[in-house]
């Protein structure tokens, strides 16, 4: 590697890396696609259980669930629409160009994933505030807390396959696999509203589906808010619900960081793959 290469590779740090793909995202067309996003979601299903007649605790379990739920798409399109970006502005080589391809996937996939961390942050405080002003807040702000960093953190992995999949096979793949995602989401915890129908702490019993990763960013948001309705009724339950959570937390960390690895490992040697744009 000659001096002037080595020069540009020291100074590409994962710091510069990360504000150069926060500033290209916040001038994208995806910054207000998060806004909006946030902004409808919890605005109209904060409305709805401010005053319907659903027990609220219950009424924030589907919202998490849903939320949770969602992700694997909401995901799966913010990539697959974001590597769309990459390939028009010069066919990938802000990345493949980049002096260390590591730095720059590492940033992309970590910058993409705040992105939905803070959409789903505003997402549960509007609700919570909706909750809040009707008086029918029954769960602390520590278990909202936890409901909203398990379904970020159940989605870490998810961002990671999805830049995979849109790299290599083009945005209509990703969106397709992040489709199946949702239904595997929504199933893992009985489907859409079952725990609020039944009143059942649906997410503590995810089965089969609730051990694929996809089912993660629901059943993550969900056991911290069932471990907060168990809580007032049944101490051992909610213990069993918090270890659970626990568990499968330190999976979701296990595989992000494997995923990562595998993600920077297969970039290194990406030579191009579809464009769907």
């Amino acid at each position: 590697m000659s001096i002037l290469a080595e020069a540009r590779t020291e100074r590409m740090t994962l710091p510069r890396a990360l504000r150069s793909e926060a500033l290209r995202l916040t001038r994208s067309p995806l910054a207000p696609v998060h806004l909006v996003c946030a902004l409808t979601g919890g605005i109209a299903c904060g409305a709805y259980f401010a005053y319907a007649p659903w027990d609220p605790a219950f009424g924030t379990d589907a919202y998490v669930q849903l939320l949770g739920a969602l992700m694997p798409l909401m995901a799966s399109i913010v990539c697959g629409l974001n590597m769309d970006e990459e390939h028009r502005a010069g066919r990938l080589a802000n990345l493949t160009g980049a002096p260390s391809r590591a730095v720059a996937i590492a940033a992309k996939a970590a910058v993409l994933w705040a992105a939905g961390a803070l959409a789903l942050l505003l997402a549960m405080s509007i609700f919570a505030s909706a909750l809040a002003l009707a008086g029918r807040l029954s769960l602390g702000t520590e278990t909202l807390g936890l409901a909203t960093a398990g379904i970020c953190l159940g989605s870490a992995p998810l961002y990671l396959l999805f830049i995979a999949i849109s790299l290599q096979s083009g945005r209509n793949a990703a969106i397709g696999a992040g489709a199946a995602g949702l239904g595997i989401g929504l199933f893992s915890v009985g489907g859409l509203a079952h725990g609020l129908m039944t009143g059942e702490l649906t997410a503590a019993s995810g089965g089969v589906l609730g051990l694929i990763p996809f089912s993660w960013p629901a059943r993550l948001g969900s056991l911290s808010i069932e471990a907060g309705i168990a809580r007032a009724t049944d101490a051992a339950q909610a213990a069993t619900i918090s270890s659970l959570a626990g568990a499968l937390a330190i999976a979701a960390v296990v595989l992000t960081v494997a995923g990562l690895a595998a993600l920077i490992a297969w970039f290194n040697r990406f030579e191009g793959g579809r464009n769907d744009a």
